[in-house]
């Protein structure tokens, strides 16, 4: 299928160009480094989740950022308190409320005067939380002037979006009796959902690997036989035995990852709005339904072997077999429901079917030849996904590898580039994500790790493949502990996941003597089929 075929390419370079890291759906803690801090003004940035109740009946909810100063929110919603809501006059609270509170949660706007004034004559006014509407869809950190003092504030101040503001004022307009709830709950320290991501990534790459080798030994054993049957037919043996396969070299992985990928991070950093994210999805679906359908395929095509090995020759796509022919429908609807449906809860299920199909099929027709190539393409993409995330603050003022995974310029839940599976027992939701080049990048190494075992017949346990399979879940169970550990911040997983599973292999390989062949040809020793055959008819002669 040549049309299906170079866009699937095109989809390839688009996933490996962006390899987002690992991240929570949202942190819920800010340490802003450049925001002032000192006595009565040092509080973490926190995300407030604002409960209202119209008439005693829950209603909708909001978030905000918690301010700067004042006190911290309660945590546990069993913590916080039911209190009435009311709007302030003057609307800013740049002066005294003209009527006394009683405990209540004021709603003030910004502009005009500092938010720390604000809270003051509200606090001085009796009321017990502040609630400062923004002028603008986003969120603002409140934070204190360097030359203020009158910093004595106990009641807590938040700030919600325009948006919020303007449903809690028609709410208030219709005179109904408004009670609001905050709190800012914490996430759990280890949720299932990342559980399940491991086991997905991980299950990815072993049946991918699976598939891999067995293909490459059933590439090594027709080898074998043509050999046997026209030995001097040596070229058109090997034409044969890489047929589909696209082998990586040692200059372009070094091209592809620092220069390409880093050009292309950028460029879909810059471009990143709603165009982009749709040309992204469209081309997602095409690489979609491509591994789908190869998956598939491959799947039926024991049962059906005669549907599989017949040809037909379609127009601009070449010649399809009628089982491919069969499957594609199925794919096309598939992709295509995603496509459509993607905002829906439940979508994420599809999209992870898609992903993972993708990427098996990926790791079946891309192959590192030795461990050299390996060695340098995990090498440049470890040092890519540390510059991108921490290094590229200090030039963008963000991580420009967290802002592409999370879509966050583009109205969107991000690149379709990911697997990704809901937070089931976090109070603010969202998703546990990780990107397919976190997956591919580390999974064409382990691939070639099986494919040398099954060739040079090595057990299960004296192989390669075992301990780097292992080496590769252990490194992804670190980069989940880091990430918790950080609470929620983006972590770059290949950092953790490089150095175990490309260390693991380059030990072992150095400790069986095995490193000069991994390194070189990267396939066993074998006798040559022809050759023994020579041996054996020699005395005859």
């Amino acid at each position: 299928m040549g049309f299906s075929r170079f866009c699937f390419f095109i989809l390839l370079i688009i996933i490996f160009f962006s390899n987002p890291t690992p991240v929570a759906a949202g942190d819920i803690v800010h340490d802003d480094k450049f925001a002032p801090k000192k006595p009565g003004c040092e509080n973490d940035f926190v995300l407030v989740k604002v409960q209202t109740w119209v008439d005693g009946v829950e209603g909708a909810e909001f978030v905000g950022v918690g301010a700067r100063f004042g006190t911290t929110i309660v945590s546990k919603e069993k913590n916080a308190n039911q209190t009435h809501l009311t709007q302030s006059d003057p609307r800013d609270c740049c002066s005294q409320p003209k009527k006394k509170l009683t405990g209540d949660v004021i709603m003030v706007t910004r502009g005009r005067c500092k938010f720390t004034t604000k809270a003051n004559f509200a606090q001085a006014a009796g009321a017990s939380a502040v609630l400062i509407i923004n002028n603008q869809r986003e969120l603002y950190k409140m934070v204190c002037e360097p030359d203020e003092t009158d910093l004595d504030i106990h009641i807590p101040t938040v700030m919600l979006p325009q948006d919020a503001g303007v449903e809690l004022e028609r709410m208030l307009s219709n005179r109904s009796s408004i009670s609001v709830q905050l709190y800012s709950p914490k996430r759990p320290v280890v949720d299932i959902a990342e559980v399940f991501l491991w086991l997905m990534a991980v299950g990815t790459v072993l049946c991918a690997s699976y598939w891999s080798a067995w293909s490459a030994n059933e590439a090594a054993i027709e080898h074998d036989k043509l050999l046997q049957d026209f030995s001097e037919d040596l070229s058109n043996a090997k034409v044969v035995g890489t047929s589909g396969i696209v082998e990586v070299n040692t200059k372009s992985a070094i091209l592809f990852v620092v220069v390409a990928a880093s050009c292309f991070l950028i460029l879909l950093y810059k471009l990143m709005s709603e165009w982009f994210i749709e040309l992204l999805v469209v081309i997602f679906c095409i690489g979609g339904v491509e591994g789908l359908q190869t998956c598939i395929v491959a799947l039926l095509s024991r049962w059906f072997k005669h549907a599989a090995q017949s040809y037909i020759k379609v127009p601009f796509f070449g010649p399809v077999s009628y089982l491919t022919l069969a499957v594609l429908p199925f794919c096309v609807v598939f992709a295509v429901l995603w496509a459509v449906y993607r905002q829906s809860k439940f979508s994420w299920i599809t999209q992870d079917i898609l992903g993972i199909a993708l990427i098996i099929t990926v790791l079946q027709i891309v192959h590192v030849p030795n461990l050299k190539v390996g060695t340098v393409l995990l090498g440049c993409a470890f040092m890519y996904d540390i510059f991108w995330v921490f290094v590229s603050k200090k030039l963008f003022h963000e991580s420009v590898m967290i802002v592409v995974a999370r879509g966050d310029k583009s109205g969107e839940d991000g690149i379709p580039m990911l697997l990704k599976i809901p937070r089931m027992f976090d109070p603010w939701g969202g998703f546990s994500i990780i990107g397919f080049g976190d997956i591919l990048l580390p999974g064409l190494l382990i691939t070639f790790s099986l494919r040398y075992d099954w060739l040079a017949k090595k057990r299960i346990r004296a192989g390669y493949f075992l301990w780097a399979m292992f080496a590769y879940g252990l490194g992804l169970l670190i980069t989940y502990v880091a990430l918790n550990l950080m609470d929620g911040h983006g972590q770059p997983a290949l950092l953790y996941i490089v150095p175990f599973t490309l260390g693991t292999f380059l030990s072992l390989g150095k400790k069986r003597g095995d490193l000069g062949i991994l390194w070189s040809s990267g396939q066993p020793e074998r006798e040559c089929p022809h050759v023994r055959l020579g041996q054996t008819h020699a005395p005859n002669e």
